[in-house]
């Protein structure tokens, strides 16, 4: 289990895992629509070419990681999913992984794909996956997940040899009701996910776009040893915020055109949004806001 205390990374696909550290900024592709999904309009390999210029523009503008995501698929499938969007995401991330070899990459299937994301983490020699509902249920706009999915993603991970794949789990996710759950607080939810066997926790606003609150980071932080990501809203304004309490900031809208998900990346936005993240860690490394919190503290 990945705590936060040391410095090494998490995640190990094709030798290469996220330093927490180092507060790393890990730039999300929301790949076009999948086949058979309802808004599909490019065939597979034009796809994959797109999320490999995403890619491309990514690690020039600086970006430590990357995560690639079927957002455009929805409405989403909760649980096993279509062949054609694992083999679809495959080579997404395969190009990925060519246009960008020096970072580390995660995969996401929407919604609840998590074997899917492991078996393409495996064969494309991604670093980490993002996890839906691994411990306890919740409501989610795709319906009811009932069952947490760490027992039998753990054995699914091992019986396929990926253990040096890093599980980094959402903790009361967004586009959710968690009503279920409410006599839980988030930092005992934290305490679970750790409990079950993640590497990483997620903490996101209540959609995507919407900035986790500092108040949740702070209680998720004391709730665990393990690192911290923000999963939604962080922007350039924000930043030093969202790095007083956590390790690492997943972005997707901030970097789009218009600051919209569904959009390009904006190559002057990303390039902000870099720039942002290195006054954040200086100020970090002076003594500024959030120093001596987060991974290693």
């Amino acid at each position: 289990m990945a705590k936060r205390t040391g410095g090494g990374g998490v995640g190990g696909g094709g030798g290469t895992g996220v330093a927490f550290a180092d507060k790393p900024l890990i730039g999300m592709i929301h790949v076009a629509a999948l086949p058979g999904t309802p808004q599909a309009r490019l065939a597979p390999g034009a796809i994959a070419a797109r999320a490999g210029e995403e890619a491309a523009l990514l690690a020039k503008a600086g970006f430590d990681a990357i995560l690639i995501e079927n957002m455009h698929d929805a409405p989403y499938i909760a649980g096993a999913q279509d062949p054609a969007v694992t083999a679809a995401m495959t080579a997404c991330a395969i190009a990925v992984r060519e246009a960008a070899p020096s970072l580390p990459l995660g995969v996401q299937v929407l919604a609840c794909g998590h074997r899917e994301a492991l078996a393409i983490a495996l064969a494309s020699g991604a670093s980490f996956i993002r996890v839906e509902n691994f411990a306890f249920a919740h409501v989610a706009d795709e319906g009811l997940m009932p069952t947490a999915e760490a027992g039998p993603l753990l054995r699914y991970r091992r019986s396929i040899g990926a253990e040096g794949i890093a599980l980094w789990c959402d903790v009361k996710k967004k586009h959710a009701s968690h009503a279920l759950t409410a006599d839980i607080s988030l930092a005992e939810a934290c305490h679970a996910c750790e409990f079950f066997g993640a590497d990483a926790l997620i903490v996101t606003g209540q959609h995507t776009g919407d900035p986790a609150r500092e108040s949740d980071l702070a209680e998720a932080r004391g709730g665990t040893g393990l690192p911290i990501v923000v999963g939604s809203g962080a922007t350039p304004e924000n930043i030093d915020v969202m790095f007083a309490h956590a390790d690492a900031v997943i972005v997707g809208s901030a970097i789009k055109r218009m600051g919209r998900w569904d959009m390009a990346p904006d190559a002057k936005r990303c390039a902000a949004m870099v720039r942002a993240v290195a006054t954040a860690r200086k100020q970090l490394a002076g003594g500024g806001r959030g120093a001596g919190k987060g991974r290693g503290a």
